[in-house]
This record gives structure tokens, sequence and C-alpha cells, in this order.
């Protein structure tokens, strides 16, 4: 186990936001785990992070930072021949597609090059180009913070939604994660990409039908275009989630902006690109202060050099009011603001 004194999160969140925490504890096994929860209180400020690649941070933590190491992969078949994966908590997320693509098994390749860790993966329910991680996850193992027991829950007890789970909310700081396991298909199906601008990246490349690899190829491709790299410009990907709208607010929308880009839910509601939404009220590439809106993708806030988490927080600000008085539509943050 890691303990550190007064430790600088520098390296643990990828907007490059300089802030401390009085504590620093990782953990790298499940019993590890168990003696972090032993030495937590209830009165102590707690914040569980994985690679930070969706935290803001505003100022020092005055309190425990718990992060977990705990690495690992290994692989069981179902009856039906789908492969479940097991993953350590701590293994990175894209690491984890890689493996699913060199071994055939299908599910993830959407999924590529989302920065985190597999802990956050089950937390935040991550998802892109169409697909979302709570469609293969099955298992999430946890050590329970107040008891120190080992708890383990299936896919519908988390009560995953967009970019949501129970492990945000009423779970929030409860369970130090351990394992995630996900299911994956060896059987060859159709491919998901309709989404975005997968199909026309294939049709450029002359690809009809892609492989698990050339898809995965093509995405690592499109957001290496689209998403600065945090070593160079401090950002956590999408800063927004994308609004979904009731079907009666979509087409007051759409008779006014024909060309609005949108994807279906369900008969009574559609999901709007935050992205086209913040374009469209002239935000993409702006700069306040030292921090500003990604030059190729609205949707991603970006420190110039030097922000501070607050100056990222008043832009937010900025661009969420200028979207509400242009459009009516309330957009939120994704990213998670301490």
């Amino acid at each position: 186990m890691r303990i550190e004194e007064n430790y600088s999160l520098l390296k643990h969140n990828t907007f490059g936001i300089e802030a401390k925490c009085r504590r620093f504890v990782e953990y790298e096994t499940v019993e590890e785990a168990q003696q972090v929860a032993e030495m937590l209180t209830a009165e102590e400020p707690l914040l569980i992070v994985g690679e930070g690649s969706n935290l803001l941070l505003t100022a020092d933590f005055q309190g425990t930072v718990v992060h977990s190491a705990i690495k690992g992969m290994e692989t069981a078949k179902t009856a039906g021949g789908d492969v479940l994966l097991k993953a350590g908590s701590g293994e990175t997320w894209d690491d984890v597609v890689a493996c699913c693509v060199e071994n055939g098994w299908q599910g993830a390749e959407n999924l590529s090059l989302i920065p985190g860790e597999v802990g956050a993966s089950a937390v935040q329910n991550i998802g892109a180009y169409g697909a979302e991680v709570k469609d293969l996850i099955t298992v999430v193992e946890a050590v329970e913070i107040a008891t120190g027991r080992v708890c383990v829950f299936d896919n519908e007890a988390c009560a995953y939604g967009y970019r949501d789970s129970k492990f945000k909310h009423e779970w929030r700081n409860r369970y130090l994660m351990t394992y995630v396991t996900y299911r994956l298909k060896t059987t060859k199906a159709p491919l998901n990409v309709a989404y975005g601008n997968i199909r026309a990246e294939l049709d450029k490349q002359g690809i009809a039908e892609p492989t698990l690899k050339q898809l995965r190829e093509v995405i690592i491709a499109i957001r290496q275009e689209k998403l600065p790299d945090p070593k160079v410009e401090g950002n956590a990907g999408s800063f927004f989630m994308n609004p979904v709208v009731g079907r009666d607010v979509f087409e007051a929308l759409q008779q006014q902006y024909p060309s609005m880009p949108h994807y279906y839910i369900d008969e009574a509601h559609e999901k709007v690109p935050a992205g086209w939404l913040i374009d469209q009220c002239g935000w993409k590439g702006r700069t306040v202060g030292r921090a500003g809106v990604h030059a190729k993708q609205a949707l991603v806030l970006v420190n110039r050099g030097g922000a501070t988490g607050q100056e990222v927080v008043n832009l937010c600000d900025a661009i969420c009011r200028d979207v509400m008085t242009k459009f009516g539509i309330c957009i939120k943050p994704e990213v998670n603001i301490i």
C-alpha cells in the first residue's frame, strides 16, 4: 500500500491543474482496499480517483484521495460461448479494449481510446460512437468502506443510465472498486458503424465491412483528430453531456434549425449534440483567460497553460448561459468538479 502526505495531484488529473491533497492512498489488492477502508473516517473528506480524466480540481483537497492500482485480466467462457473478461479496477481502459480486439472479442471496439481506468468505466458508464459500457458490464466488485466487506453487484443493481450509475449518487464514496467483469461476443455480428462519421471514414478508406481491428483504428484516428492530447493541452475530453430533450422541444428546434444533428432515443425523446449547440453560440476556438474551447471540438474545454480550475468553471458557466439563452436547453458538465 502506498501512503503519501501533502501529495500533488498534478499527475492525477488530465486537465493539468496543480492542486494538493492532505493524504494520498493507493491500494493494489482487495486486502489492501479493506485496510484502506479501515483507515477512513466518516468525518474526513474523501475523493476516489482513477486516471483523473473526468476530473476538474478547483482547489487543494483537504482530505484523503484514494486510487486503485489493482491490475490484471482473466477470462472465462459462458455456456453460450461468450467471453467474460474480469479486469482489475486500476487497469487502463483502452488496454482492455485492445485486448478484446486482439482476441476477436466483440463489443468494446467503439469505446476505443476513451481515457481512464476500469473502475471509473463502471462508475461513469463511459460511452462513445453509439456504445455504452453498461451493455458489456455483468459484475462489479468493490469493498464497502463502512464495513470492509467485499460486495458483488450485477448490472441491474448499478442502475445504469446515460453517463450515470448509483456509484455517482447514493453510492458515492461508499465503495472502493476492485474488479469489473465484461461480457464480449465471440460470434461475428454486424458492427456498429452508423454513429458520427465512422461510416464516412470507412468509405474514404474503401472499407465496406471492417474487421474489429479496422474499426478500432478508425475510431482512434477520429478521436485523435478531434480531441487534443492532454500531455500537450490539458483537458478532460468531452466536458459536457449531450442533452436529451422532449419531442416537442426537438421538433420546435428542428423547424428553426433544419440541419441540426440529432440522435433518436425513443418516441418521446431525442439527443442533441452539446458540441453543436456550443458551436452555434460561437464558442469554438475561443479563449477566456487561460482556459478555452478546443478549435476542432466545441465539446472540449482546454487548459491553455496555467489555468486554474476556477477559470475553467467560469468558462463552463458562460457557455451554459449562452446555450440556455439561444436554445432554451440546459447542458450539464460530464466532468466531476471538485
